[in-house]
């Protein structure tokens, strides 16, 4: 007796429906659907554009003084497709509707939802410099979450939608760390008798969510002792996400010294709130986007995010880091730390493309979209084995449009 999944749209919506359920870290960030290659279909290379919108400073007395409306964007690539192949035998396609979802399909859309969130964690390892506690100490009293809170404040964050995936070693300490409080009784006897936060429940600002996903980072080599090499090293017009800052004093001619994803600070740069443009009294923080050496006079051209930016409407900083003075890296040499997530919904995007629907060309599939993902299925059939081959894939990419809209957690 046929389970209903014969149908290619049903099977292919029953994949999509449990491929959403799975996702935790991607379900709360912007997810873009690009429809324009719903007929050719997507491939690797396809290049979305994410907007950010203008900033404005304020002028002074009476006199007229316009300024230029700036739109400003960064790439989103598709970088990622993903699948799950498996076999099916004639059997298979007999089981009950509940044996097939709970025996077929939901193994099968874990697997692929869990990739989705692990790829997501860590491009937000690699394009967030914001950094709270210490390495190597987990987060075991709620003052670790009020010092992540803290950071995206000093950002000027909106607090209406702030979310946080922690790692189970940090939600095992902070899960017992609050069983003590009073307030909300519900929420607090859920952690306690559950041990983990569920739900995505709100805690002192931020709504949380265990997930193994979350990215361990090991700090890179290091050596030697890196100072700024050069002076006015940072934009005083304009915007850009990315910066190239010289760097002098390494260990010479070895690789790497610093590796993606370490966070290091500039002299004599602090931060500045992106609304009041006053400083903060703390060093701007800046991730490396890869890996980096140095050469044979221990000089080397480290890639950061954000830009350095000392004047003008999008100002983040306030000076050009000091000539001559060094860098601080944070961590370690080799040191591991786990690093957590604290982000508000738009400093994260998720966009998906469609891919090339393989039934137009003949044979058994669907393809899907719903909430930002699209989904395809193709199944064919192997007479000699008298099995039935079928890959369930994605198509993505993940970017990081507002990285000072999020902040990272570490942990041991």
């Amino acid at each position: 007796m046929s389970n209903g999944f014969q149908n290619p749209n049903v099977f292919t919506n029953e994949c999509l429906r449990s491929l959403q359920n799975n996702i935790v870290f991607a379900a709360h960030v912007v997810r873009e659907y690009d429809d324009k290659f719903g007929d050719k279909g997507g491939k690797i290379g396809d290049t979305l554009n994410i907007r950010r919108p203008a900033r404005f400073t304020v002028s002074t007395g009476a006199a007229f003084s316009p300024q230029d409306y700036t739109e400003t964007s960064i790439p989103l690539v598709i970088n990622n497709q993903k699948h799950v192949d498996t076999n099916f035998t004639s059997s298979d396609l007999t089981l009950k509707v509940e044996d097939f979802i709970d025996r077929v399909i939901n193994p099968k859309l874990i697997q692929l939802a869990q990739q989705i969130d692990q790829d997501g964690c860590l491009n937000a390892k690699n394009t967030v410099g914001n950094l709270t506690g210490t390495i190597g100490t987990a987060p075991n009293n709620v003052s670790f979450l009020f010092d992540n809170g803290r950071k995206l404040d000093d950002f000027s964050v909106p607090r209406d939608e702030r979310y946080m995936v922690i790692d189970q070693g940090t939600n095992a300490a902070l899960v017992g760390a609050l069983t003590g409080f009073f307030n909300p009784q519900a929420q607090i006897a859920s952690q306690f008798k559950q041990g983990v936060f569920v739900d995505m429940q709100n805690t002192v600002g931020f709504k949380i969510g265990m997930s193994q996903n979350v990215i361990r980072h090991t700090t890179g080599p290091l050596g030697g002792a890196p100072v700024i090499n050069g002076a006015n090293q940072s934009l005083t017009s304009g915007w850009s996400n990315t910066a190239n800052i010289l760097i002098n004093g390494w260990t010479a001619a070895a690789a790497p010294r610093l590796n993606q994803g370490d966070v290091i600070t500039l002299p004599g740069c602090f931060t500045v709130n992106p609304v009041t443009r006053q400083s903060t009294g703390v060093l701007l923080q800046f991730v490396v986007l890869a890996n980096v050496s140095s050469d044979a006079a221990g000089a080397s051209t480290v890639p950061v995010s954000p830009a350095p930016i000392s004047a003008g409407p999008f100002q983040n900083c306030t000076a050009a880091p000091t000539n001559g003075g060094g860098i601080v890296v944070i961590g370690t040499t080799g040191q591991v730390g786990v690093r957590n997530i604290g982000w508000y919904k738009d400093a994260f995007t998720l966009g998906c493309v469609d891919l090339l629907n393989l039934a137009e060309y003949g044979g058994w599939g669907a393809r899907k979209t719903k909430d930002g993902f699209s989904l395809r299925v193709f199944r064919q059939a192997a007479i000699a084995t008298d099995t039935v081959g079928t890959r369930v894939d994605v198509l993505y990419g993940w970017a990081t449009p507002y990285p000072e809209q999020a902040a990272q957690m570490v942990g041991n």
